[in-house]
């Protein structure tokens, strides 16, 4: 247990004297390593939560938190269904028509994702409404199949507003002269821009009436789009959701769509805190050295210590106490300064681009152009607690020297 006493005597032994100073130095490069260690980690997790956010807000435009639909694989009865829906966490629900087809003009041809949806109630759950570029979702009339495709499939396709364009169904009709793939000729009334690739080249929406007599689904839909108040509770929403409504439904929650990509965002998450630490650890080491080459210029004092009634524990606890200020230190500055970073990252980014006119993420090269930055408190926590214990057992090694040391030993040349 360290006391007030081997506290006392640690921070004394902090101070630098005129034949220390190359210790003191040392020391200070060990801070500043920490220091700078802790702010590339808390800045780069920061950063990465930011990304993870955004993308996952954009991805989360186009899909649904949560969609029901039948063991059949269609749903009947979509506004039925819709009421019998009471829990509170649901927010917006739009019922939907999906299917695949291939949109041709001329020469040139792309698979596509067809969803079919009522423009008034896809406002609710999804954010095509605000992403047009060009024309309006409300442009989507029923019986007069017009269709609104991604900024990516329009500048493939060469299309734009009025420009007409065929639809190929992987659905045949039977004819004299055989079996003949169907098609409809479309009119482009909207391009909207996710600023997702995904779903600026591959899908395209059209009315739910349309695509149910292109489909040929009759009365029926592919399912229930739900949109909730929170993200997280999806899961729970789903599973609530499928035992209120009863066996014959299915559940499908956001986090079931795409488990691999945001798996793959948090690993790599922890693999760059894990390489980042890697910094802090570094710096730890010069803690080490730091400290044996006090132990060895403090064996007298150490020595005197012991004659005067010092335990081993005792020294053990003042070398402790001296190694860990540098590891407090670093840890506090360098928390200071990440949260401060993390939380000014994107003027300071554009700060830099200015002063230099260059341009870190080029809007005509990545989808997202800015620097976003989400904080974590507990990515906090956790980046200054792994420090702290770092700094600990920096200290340990030294600190046991010490204890160690023989006083008639230390004494016979002094």
């Amino acid at each position: 247990m360290i006391r007030p006493f081997e506290i006392f005597v640690g921070l004394r032994y902090t101070r630098a004297r005129k034949r220390s100073h190359f210790i003191s130095f040392i020391s200070l490069i060990s801070i500043l390593g920490i220091t700078l260690g802790i702010t590339a980690l808390i800045t780069t997790m920061s950063v990465m939560n930011g990304f993870g956010k955004e993308l996952r807000g954009r991805i989360l435009g186009v899909i649904s938190h949560v969609t029901i639909t039948e063991t059949t694989g269609q749903l009947q009865d979509w506004k039925g269904t819709a009421g019998r829906i009471q829990n509170p966490h649901v927010t917006g629900r739009a019922p939907y028509i999906a299917g695949q087809g291939m949109m041709s003009r001329g020469k040139t041809v792309s698979g596509v994702m067809v969803r079919g949806v009522l423009p008034a109630e896809e406002v609710q759950v999804s954010e095509f409404g605000s992403r047009m570029i060009e024309g309006t979702l409300e442009a989507l009339k029923p019986g007069e199949f017009g269709i609104v495709i991604g900024s990516a499939l329009a500048w493939k396709l060469d299309l734009a507003l009025g420009s007409p364009v065929s639809l190929v169904i992987p659905q045949a009709l039977v004819t004299p002269a055989g079996l003949v793939p169907r098609f409809k000729r479309f009119t482009v009334v909207g391009i909207f821009r996710m600023d997702m690739h995904e779903y600026d080249s591959g899908l395209v929406l059209m009315h739910l009436d349309d695509a149910a007599r292109l489909y040929q689904m009759g009365d029926q839909i592919s399912g229930l789009r739900l949109k909730l108040d929170d993200l997280d509770a999806a899961p729970r929403v789903a599973h609530e959701l499928e035992a209120d409504l009863g066996p014959k439904y299915l559940t499908r929650d956001w986090t079931r769509e795409h488990r691999n990509f945001f798996r793959a965002l948090k690993i790599e998450k922890t693999v760059m805190f894990v390489i980042l630490l890697l910094i802090v650890t570094v710096a730890m080491f010069n803690v080490v050295s730091t400290l044996v080459v006090v132990v060895t210029e403090k064996r007298a004092d150490i020595a005197i210590l012991r004659t005067l009634g010092a335990s081993p524990n005792s020294i053990m606890g003042i070398f402790l106490a001296h190694g860990s200020v540098v590891g407090v230190v670093g840890t506090l500055v360098g928390s200071v300064c990440g949260i401060l970073l993390a939380l000014n990252v994107e003027p300071i980014v554009h700060g830099i681009e200015s002063l230099f006119s260059t341009s870190f993420l080029a809007a005509d090269v990545y989808f997202i152009s800015e620097l976003p930055s989400d904080l974590h408190w507990s990515d906090v926590f956790l980046v200054s607690g792994c420090s702290l214990v770092l700094g600990l057992l920096s200290a340990l090694y030294p600190a046991w020297r010490a204890s160690k040391v023989q006083p008639a030993e230390a004494l016979r040349y002094e």
